[in-house]
């Protein structure tokens, strides 16, 4: 199997293409700074992904900014903080504010010219508009949990976007869905039947904001960041 072997890369955004780690520990430092107890940023980033896998499964038709203000009165009474609606709403808010990745942008600008390149992501159209401004890139296509009304891993978003590139012309043998979380994608991404690459942006360290996946998740490709699959799809040319 080649990277070359397929037309479309489908790809996740949060984590693997913006540090959203680096994104929600700032963005939950007014909270942190009103604890006596707030654990350490990688304590703190497990309790948000569990907050958040819980919420995704509770509400999955709310929309994301919305679900995240949520998520924070959770962290908030999780930490022995008496909830603030206002920094709520801003931690809610906050998406648009977290980093790319240093290599996004110009991994994105190179497999443009090669790739239909398709966002599957799990938040909300205004959010990842903030997001794309920082990417720079035209997207085939852009699907978000706010036009499936689920959250991945639910297979629903899978099926959603399969079912649209069909429409385009496009079998599943076509994609490659290019991921951070083996939790959120390529578990249900094995489920699809998708050749799948995994960017270990954690460096095979566990932990963070991301929820341990099955033992039985399996993976193509693995890369340490997008700009290596660049180069390593450069390296096959």
């Amino acid at each position: 199997m080649r990277l070359s072997d397929f037309p479309v890369l489908t790809l996740d955004c949060y984590g693997t293409l913006i540090d959203w780690e680096s994104g929600i520990w700032q963005a939950l430092q007014p909270l942190a700074a009103r604890s006596g107890t707030a654990p350490s940023r990688d304590a703190a980033l497990a309790q948000f992904g569990a907050a958040e896998s819980a919420q995704e499964r509770e509400t999955p038709g709310l929309v994301y900014s919305t679900l995240l203000a949520r998520v924070h009165r959770r962290l908030a009474a999780a930490w022995g903080v008496a909830a603030d609606e206002a920094q709520a709403e801003a931690f809610g808010a906050s998406v648009g504010d977290w980093p790319a990745f240093a290599d996004s942008a110009a991994a994105l600008a190179y497999l443009a010219g090669f790739y239909k390149l398709v966002i599957l992501s799990n938040v909300d159209r205004a959010s990842f508009a903030l997001s794309n401004r920082k990417l720079g890139v035209d997207f085939f296509a852009i699907y978000t949990a706010e036009d499936v009304g689920s959250y991945k891993p639910d297979p629903r978003n899978f099926r959603f976007m399969l079912d649209r590139l069909a429409g385009a012309g496009h079998r599943p043998g076509d994609i490659l869905h290019v991921a951070q979380s083996l939790y959120h994608d390529h578990v249900p991404a094995n489920r699809a039947g998708l050749a799948s690459a995994w960017i270990d942006r954690r460096q095979g360290a566990g932990g963070g904001a991301t929820p341990p996946a099955d033992l039985s998740v399996h993976y193509d490709f693995r890369f340490g960041s997008l700009g290596e699959l660049a180069e390593a799809h450069r390296a096959e040319q």
